[in-house]
């Protein structure tokens, strides 16, 4: 049976002051055996904060991005192997905003997913469509295309160390939801892709719903058969919101 997994994504939010408060408010409502595993992907600067303050915890923790480089002459880009100095056991890629805003590419999503898989981290694949590709029917053909990017690198062995997560652009900060059919429909499309890939890694590969889960929602979308946990963006802001998640993740 999969272990759910409930991952917060802080963006580029937070200071000194509030992520202390934060992750206080998180440990005092987090059960110290929590059954879902829980981490927060936090931005790069506080990585010495979070891990000061979460080692020994039940919640785990990440980036947000990570180098497709080992290391070089790359300003402002941030290696695999830092990562794992400061304790980090995830490190998302391929997110819609990087995607977007930065341009990144299938290779690209790719290649840092294997320099992430290599020193260590566990990837957190993000593939998802546009409402303009929604409408246009081509969902399946989108999200397809983004795992198969990676999958053509690394194979199977190397999507079994890692995460998947369905984040469908239509709904991130949009106040639109996909419903859990919706959201199970993409989930068993992925699971179905892995499945013709090598059918034993795909019954074991989680897949994350990343479309604006709260706490409202959580319970309804972690019922889908291949719903395996959420990354959650604004609700892992708010301690009480995210700890409901992780409850409702619990089941």
């Amino acid at each position: 049976m999969r272990r759910k997994l409930v991952a917060g994504n802080w963006k580029m939010h937070g200071s000194l002051a509030a992520n202390e408060a934060l992750l206080g408010a998180l440990l005092g409502l987090v059960p110290a055996a929590a059954r879902p595993e829980i981490a927060v992907c936090v931005p790069f600067p506080y990585l010495a904060q979070v891990q000061g303050r979460l080692a020994g915890s039940p919640i785990r923790w990440g980036a947000q991005d990570v180098s497709a480089h080992a290391g070089g002459a790359y300003t402002g880009e941030v290696a695999a192997a830092m990562l794992a100095e400061f304790g980090c056991r995830y490190a998302i890629v391929g997110h819609s905003e990087r995607r977007a805003l930065h341009a990144e590419t299938d290779a690209q999503v790719a290649a840092k997913y294997a320099t992430a898989l290599g020193a260590g981290l566990t990837p957190i694949l993000c593939v998802g469509e546009t409402l303009a590709e929604r409408d246009g029917g081509v969902t399946e053909q989108v999200v397809g295309r983004q795992f198969a990017a990676v999958a053509d690198v690394v194979g199977a062995q190397g999507l079994a160390a890692g995460v998947v997560a369905y984040e469908p652009v239509w709904a991130i900060g949009t106040g639109r939801t996909a419903t859990p059919e919706q959201a199970q429909a993409v989930h068993a499309y992925l699971r179905g892709a892995a499945t013709r890939r090598d059918a034993g890694m795909a019954s074991g590969l989680r897949i994350l719903y990343g479309g604006s889960m709260k706490p409202g929602n959580a319970r309804e979308l972690l019922a889908m058969a291949d719903v395996d946990g959420g990354l959650i963006g604004g609700a892992a802001l708010v301690a009480a919101d995210f700890a409901a998640i992780v409850a409702a993740a619990a089941g």
